[in-house]
């Protein structure tokens, strides 16, 4: 979401590096495009403003403007600034040892089904007891949809009737929670194309019986900055204790995230970075700030990769990393698939987006056609590639929907990975250090 901004002041602070030292002018022009791209972002005007004016200030110093490296100094507190306006230190939802309600409001489309079948998912595996609750009579399907992810994270699932009052909904509840405990109750609202009078009378009475400790708003990021302003309705008639950023994934340009906090007051919780029940991510303004300038962000992509440990249950461990073969590059393909999308991967990495030339696009099917070309080969063949001559090669092109270019390219690739597993896998010399690492 954030590329086209990231790549814009990346831009403008390459022009600053490698000089000795900063004028007041080139600090102040080199603002003035960041302005610019904020502006370009839909960022909120007052927002782009505010920011500036406080780098500025904090930039055209003696201290920043006369240091050994005055361009990091620079990125130095644009970085805290960015970090300050996406919200400050990373928030999350109070949570109790039990009792917890929480409850999901937002237009229609934005979506608080998705979410909360996510954050059931999420918190089921922290060791928690959901339950959903499936309180939107409005949108047709809403009930049946919250019910299918329900069975699919195995949490159960409580189905408001049409026409049922929030208070008959209430006493069901109890009763639900009196057989079975459960210390966390996700409720599912009903939505609105737009705000009217008949929704916001529905969700306070509905809130008011059921004595939410948390009422989230989810936000739709890629309606841009103008859905912000249902926060404030939401909050005078409802209260809002914080915001989930849905959609982040999508190409939208991500001034909604980077203006909410500044025109709702309200945290984001969570941000929504895919359709899957494992996509969203607690919402960290220090690691996206470091996204946006290109510094990366290490300790989410070690996150995701811890998560996925132990998940495949064809993985076998590689005492000897020299017996690399093509079911083990299959797997880690895989792994890789899951973690997300190239782009974002490389966006987490330092530097990594340096190193795809200007106007490339990543090629995210190159995944999808590594898992096809070794999904078309037998399992002999994937442990003993070197029986791979042409005529097998050609039988899983076709096989594939490849090309035999494609195939050669892979094993090429392939045999690469295998001779750097190998470096990394003999034993270091007696007081060494392992060889190719």
């Amino acid at each position: 979401m954030f590329q086209n901004l990231g790549d814009r002041l990346q831009s403008v602070f390459e022009s600053l590096r490698g000089r000795g030292k900063l004028s007041e002018a080139e600090v102040k022009a080199a603002l003035r495009e960041v302005r610019v791209a904020l502006l370009e972002a839909d960022v909120n005007l007052e927002v782009a403003r505010d920011f500036t004016k406080r780098v500025q200030e904090k930039a055209v110093g003696s201290d920043t403007l006369m240091s050994l490296n005055p361009d990091q100094r620079v990125v130095a507190i644009v970085h805290d600034e960015l970090q300050e306006i996406l919200g400050g230190q990373a928030r999350q939802p109070e949570l109790r040892s039990e009792g917890n309600v929480w409850l999901l409001m937002g237009l229609q489309g934005a979506g608080k089904t998705t979410t909360a079948g996510k954050l059931a998912y999420q918190y089921k595996a922290k060791g928690r007891r959901p339950l959903l609750v499936a309180a939107d009579t409005q949108r047709p399907a809403a009930r049946d949809q919250l019910e299918v992810l329900a069975g699919q994270v195995g949490v159960p699932i409580l189905k408001v009737e049409d026409g049922e009052s929030p208070a008959t909904t209430k006493r069901r509840l109890d009763a639900m929670l009196r057989a079975d405990f459960r210390d966390l109750v996700i409720v599912d609202t009903a939505g609105r194309l737009q705000i009217d009078e008949a929704l916001m009378e529905q969700l306070a009475e509905l809130s008011s019986v059921m004595e939410p400790t948390e009422r989230m708003l989810v936000v739709d990021a890629m309606t841009g900055q103008q859905s912000l302003p249902v926060a404030t309705s939401f909050d005078e008639r409802i209260g809002v204790t914080g915001l989930v950023m849905s959609k982040m994934d999508g190409d939208a340009r991500g001034g909604a995230a980077l203006s909410a906090k500044h025109v709702t007051g309200k945290p984001i919780y969570f941000a929504g970075v895919s359709e899957r029940l494992d996509g969203l991510e607690p919402f960290r303004p220090d690691r996206i700030a470091g996204r946006i300038l290109g510094m990366g962000d290490m300790l989410t992509l070690i996150e995701k990769a811890k998560a996925l440990e132990g998940e495949d249950e064809d993985e076998r461990d590689l005492k000897n990393l020299g017996d690399f073969t093509l079911q083990d590059m299959l797997v880690q393909m895989r792994k890789l698939k899951q973690m997300g999308s190239f782009t974002d991967i490389l966006g987490m990495i330092p530097g990594a987006n340096k190193l795809i030339p200007d106007g490339t696009q990543v090629d995210e099917g190159e995944i999808g056609r590594v898992e096809a070309i070794i999904s078309s080969m037998t399992e002999r063949e994937r442990t003993r590639p070197k029986l791979l001559d042409a005529s097998r090669r050609r039988r899983i092109a076709r096989g594939s929907g490849t090309s035999v270019q494609d195939v050669n390219r892979l094993m090429k690739n392939y045999e690469q990975m295998r001779k750097m597993m190998k470096r990394m896998g003999r034993r270091p010399p007696k007081g060494g250090r392992r060889p190719g690492l």
